[in-house]
């Protein structure tokens, strides 16, 4: 019951930050590109950063936060994670670094997940990011750009995140 509550909280949440957002800055370029990953799917973030490399990004550019869901309440020693036992009963978060994460003016913000995950989805509509991107599987209305690719091909995806970058005159 309590799980239901939240469920319906973290998407009134959503829906809220996508009626504030700010799109004034969306075609500004690429100079800082964050990643948020669920960490079921896809976990080799090495990848992502040859991503960024791709788009003449340095490592310092680029931020990559996980999400993982648990079962129990586990200490974890990742400063970069998040998990559902960080969101109260309102959907607020209560991890500092994930407010640190969503606070930062990404010039792009990449949702890296492929299924419905209410706790991402409110996480990429309060990112401040200036240009979302994500995959089509998703809510539609989080993104600013969407690409029809499977996140586990993550070279065809970078491949496809830079030449949609490049039509946009974002690099």
């Amino acid at each position: 019951m309590l799980k239901k509550i939240q469920q319906r909280f973290l998407r009134k949440l959503t829906d809220k930050n996508l009626n504030d957002r700010d799109i004034s800055k969306l075609n500004d370029a690429v100079k800082t590109l964050g990643f948020l990953v669920d960490e079921e799917l896809f976990n080799d973030f090495e990848k992502l950063y040859s991503i960024s490399e791709k788009m003449g990004l340095q490592r310092k550019d680029v931020k990559i936060f996980t999400f993982m869901q648990v079962k129990k309440k586990l200490p974890s020693l990742l400063q970069n994670q998040i998990n559902n036992k960080h969101f109260t009963w309102k959907g607020e978060i209560h991890n500092q670094s994930a407010k640190e994460f969503l606070e930062m003016k990404f010039d792009v913000l990449v949702g890296y997940y492929n299924s419905k995950n209410d706790y991402l989805d409110v996480m990429v509509s309060s990112s401040n990011a200036k240009f979302k991107v994500g995959f089509s599987e998703i809510d539609k209305r989080l993104f600013d750009l969407i690409i029809k690719e499977d996140p586990l091909q993550v070279d065809r995806f970078g491949n496809e995140l830079i030449k949609y970058l490049k039509v946009l005159n974002k690099i």
